[in-house]
Parts: C-alpha cells; structure tokens; sequence
C-alpha cells in the first residue's frame, strides 16, 4: 500500500520587485507571480530548498 505524498501550500506575501535575480527567478519556477498566489507543490528536498530562498517572501502551510 502507498503511503500518501505530503504537499505543501506556498503563497506570495511580498512582492518581487527589487529582489534579487536568483529570487525572481526561483519564485518564477514554482509558480508564483502575483502577492497572494498560491500553489500546491509535493513536499521534496527540491522544493523545500526553493522555499528556503524565498523563506522571507512566502508563507508555507501543509495542504491535503
């Protein structure tokens, strides 16, 4: 039986102007353009090191 894959819920609080390239760019690769956007995204070591970079710009929730 598989178990069920965690997800995370990521959403924009702050927007991306006057951020640095690395930030824009790694914002633009989950999926994230407009302040309050959310997407849902599986709970890897990938995406939870993008998280990290933008920890100061997002709020991260579990999602179902």
């Amino acid at each position: 039986m598989a178990t069920k894959a965690k997800k995370l819920k990521i959403t924009l609080h702050h927007g991306l102007v006057n951020r640095k390239p690395n930030q824009r760019a790694t914002a633009q690769t989950l999926g994230l353009r407009k302040i309050g956007q959310s997407v849902v995204r599986e709970d890897t070591p990938a995406v939870r090191g993008m998280v990290n970079v933008l920890r100061h710009l997002v709020t991260v929730e579990e999602a179902d």
